[in-house]
């Protein structure tokens, strides 16, 4: 028997923890004073642990198993490290806890990511439908945060998130490890799949998404409020894209089937750098920002059900869990750290504009790789 509700329960609180990191961190450390480059750089590191972390949970989970052992393990450090954040004041002390924290926080989701293939075994397609519950405790934690924020102000971000951490623990005991599975000898080595100009092509795009995310994860609260938006609107904008993405992940498995996964990441680029545009220089038109924001369905979206789809694809028997793991670090680590860390500096050097303008032109060059470079024969 597949459990259904308590994969679905922690992903639901996993990614409630980004609909309170991502739109209201930045806020939260703007009103203890720091400015945009501060910004980009502690927003930054919540990415950049995503590079190492992964990997090393994720070679360790594929030569001991026992990967849910090691995902409530994870879970409960973060807990404990997260208090610490109620005592740091300074630049230096912040950072060294937001390190710390999601070093152990990243390292969870791709091993439990392996563990929910692992109970669907054959019906991968019906991955997006326990998946959809971390975009549906996304737009709860936004909306409600949202709300919280504008009543109590940012300092309400601490506790939220600390009862949220919580919260992820607790439903990473309640899923048992699934039964191992026998592994092929007769694979190739990690280092010969990698090699594959399809497997490359197909990093440097998802890198390259991430990083042209950089500019909207870091700053566009800030920027909807420079534009006179309310935090409650502003948390119901973040909320519509992860509607929209909901509404995406229920028909998923027709697109994939349809198009295949090939042209369903070009198009997600393209969108993207559609919609980086779209917010740079049409902030002020609330109809077009809610259009921006409804390609989150596409930016995200298609973009990450079709990126773990082929990951599940190309990385078999005993690579799952590092497959799983270098998708998150070379895309949300890499790519989402350098473009949170560049984003700040562009914000103060040549402004909002040209910053989400240069984040369109890096999601077009990932298009343009996948064009070029990811061979139809391996669209699955």
């Amino acid at each position: 028997m597949m459990p259904y509700w308590r994969l679905s329960g922690f992903y639901f609180f996993y990614f409630a923890l980004l609909g309170a990191l991502v739109p209201y961190w930045g806020l939260f450390l703007q009103n203890r004073g720091f400015d945009a480059i501060a910004i980009g750089e502690l927003m930054a590191i919540l990415m950049a642990t995503k590079i190492v972390a992964p990997n090393i949970w994720g070679w360790l989970g594929d030569h001991l198993g026992h990967r849910m052992s090691i995902v409530r393990l994870a879970s409960l450090i973060s807990v404990l490290v997260f208090a610490a954040m109620f005592w740091a004041q300074s630049f230096w002390a912040i950072a060294a806890v937001m390190t710390l924290y999601s070093f152990f926080w990243n390292a969870s989701l791709p091993q439990f990511e392996v563990v929910t293939f692992s109970y669907l075994k054959e019906r991968a397609a019906r991955y997006a439908r326990i998946r959809v519950w971390g975009s549906i405790g996304f737009i709860v934690t936004v909306i409600v945060l949202g709300g919280l924020v504008e009543w109590h102000g940012p300092e309400i971000v601490l506790p939220a998130v600390l009862l949220i951490f919580v919260a992820i623990w607790v439903s990473s005991i309640v899923v048992r490890d699934p039964d191992p599975e026998p592994h092929h000898q007769e694979q190739p080595s990690l280092l010969a799949v990698l090699r594959q100009p399809s497997i490359i092509a197909f990093f440097v795009a998802v890198f390259l998404m991430q990083a042209s995310h950089g500019p909207y994860y870091a700053f566009f609260s800030i920027f909807m409020k420079d534009h006179g938006y309310t935090e409650t609107l502003i948390g119901q904008l973040w909320a519509l894209g992860v509607l929209a993405e909901v509404g995406l992940f229920v028909v998923m498995h027709h697109l994939l089937t349809r198009f295949g996964a090939r042209r369903v990441l070009i198009a997600s680029l393209v969108l993207a750098a559609l919609r980086w545009l779209m917010i740079g220089y049409l902030a002020d038109s609330l109809l077009l920002l809610l259009i921006a924001q409804l390609l989150h369905a596409a930016t995200f979206g298609t973009f990450h059900a079709a990126g773990i789809h082929l990951v599940h694809h190309y990385f078999r028997g005993r690579h799952k869990g590092r497959g799983q793991a270098l998708y998150s670090s070379v895309s949300f680590g890499a790519g989402g750290a350098l473009g949170s860390l560049l984003s700040g500096y562009a914000w103060e050097g040549i402004g909002p504009m040209l910053t989400f303008a240069s984040a369109s032109a890096v999601a077009l060059l990932g298009a343009l790789a996948v064009w070029r470079w990811l061979d139809i024969s391996h669209d699955h």
